[in-house]
């Protein structure tokens, strides 16, 4: 059993070791089942908001009870990534725009190796202890578990907000069996603003705090399948983005005194924020693999992307008839 002097320490020096290691947030939470987060959840995978995700809607009591996931659990360490940088896209009816998140190295190739050394770290100060991490591979809820940890609260948009750096960062969780004390929740500091939520061409952000995926060009661009067409709701209103979307961070007031990420691996690749959506529909797959290889674009497979940059050629043809 360790004494509140020892809990408070090994809070502190894992802070500090997170920061350390390069992580540019850190928060944490104790333990407790989730009960109104997990209602809320259900009745936004009730209502099929999820779309096509059928990963979201599966292993449901783990998401509600993290212990199911790491028994004894008594910790949540959240941690916070910034990957903005300082560009920003021309408006180009030729090029297909890339979301911020996608513009460097996947953060998948980035984020476990820091995280398991953070968790290096815990065992050390621990012996015997344990530890589980996940960046959004497992049935957590990451952004309520970053709202109890204090990283910041969770925006209209539905992102998580921090005050002194946006919306811009990518989350990491590590749940672990040693007690430590938990960081101050954050206030919502939303306030009375809907700027994400008037900005949405396709009207996603269909109330404050709820977001059908059904109605967002990022889902539609990355999550579907490429045999999938995009509905015309959605195709015409891309305005021009053929991987995500990142309009409602874009117009967020907390994001407009963001700082640069030190991450030179999140910074663009080649310097390019759109591609060519010519290029893209006669791009090859040894091409596409070659260009592409650790980086998020992967995700929606060449198919995919091209149908999105199709997609985009279509509306400036209607756009265009001449």
């Amino acid at each position: 059993m360790f004494s509140d002097t020892s809990i408070e320490q090994y809070s502190e020096f894992i802070k500090e070791k997170a920061i350390s290691i390069g992580f540019d947030l850190v928060g944490i939470a104790n333990v407790e089942e989730f009960n109104q987060e997990f209602s809320h959840f259900q009745e936004w995978i009730n209502a099929g908001y999820h779309g096509s995700m059928g990963y979201m809607a599966t292993q449901q009591e783990k998401r509600k009870d993290i212990t199911l996931v790491l028994p004894e659990a008594e910790s949540v360490i959240v941690v916070g990534l910034n990957y903005y940088t300082d560009i920003q896209h021309k408006e180009d009816s030729t090029q297909g725009k890339i979301s911020r998140y996608a513009w460097g190295t996947d953060y998948h190739e980035i984020l476990p190796a820091m995280m398991q050394s953070l968790s290096k770290e815990l065992t050390e100060l621990v012996p015997n202890s344990q530890h589980k991490f996940y960046v959004d591979t497992g049935p957590i809820l990451e952004k309520q578990w970053a709202v109890k940890a204090g990283l910041g609260w969770q925006g209209k948009h539905s992102n998580i907000i921090n005050r002194a750096i946006g919306s811009w960062f990518f989350i990491g969780v590590i749940i672990s069996t040693i007690k430590l004390s938990a960081s101050k929740q954050i206030t919502d500091y939303c306030g009375t603003c809907t700027a994400c939520i008037d900005a949405c061409p396709t009207n996603a952000i269909i109330e404050p705090y709820k977001v059908d995926a059904t109605k967002c060009i990022s889902y539609w661009t990355i999550e579907t399948k490429p045999d999938i067409q995009i509905p015309d709701a959605i195709s015409e209103n891309l305005q021009q983005w053929v991987f995500g979307c990142d309009i409602c961070q874009e117009v967020c007031p907390w994001n407009r005194f963001q700082k640069e990420t030190n991450k030179e691996l999140l910074f663009p690749r080649n310097n390019e924020v759109s591609l060519s959506l010519d290029a893209i529909v006669s791009m090859t797959q040894e091409e596409f693999s070659t260009r592409f290889k650790k980086s998020p674009i992967k995700r929606t497979k060449l198919a995919g992307l091209k149908r999105n940059a199709e997609a985009l050629l279509s509306n400036n043809t209607k756009d265009n008839p001449l």
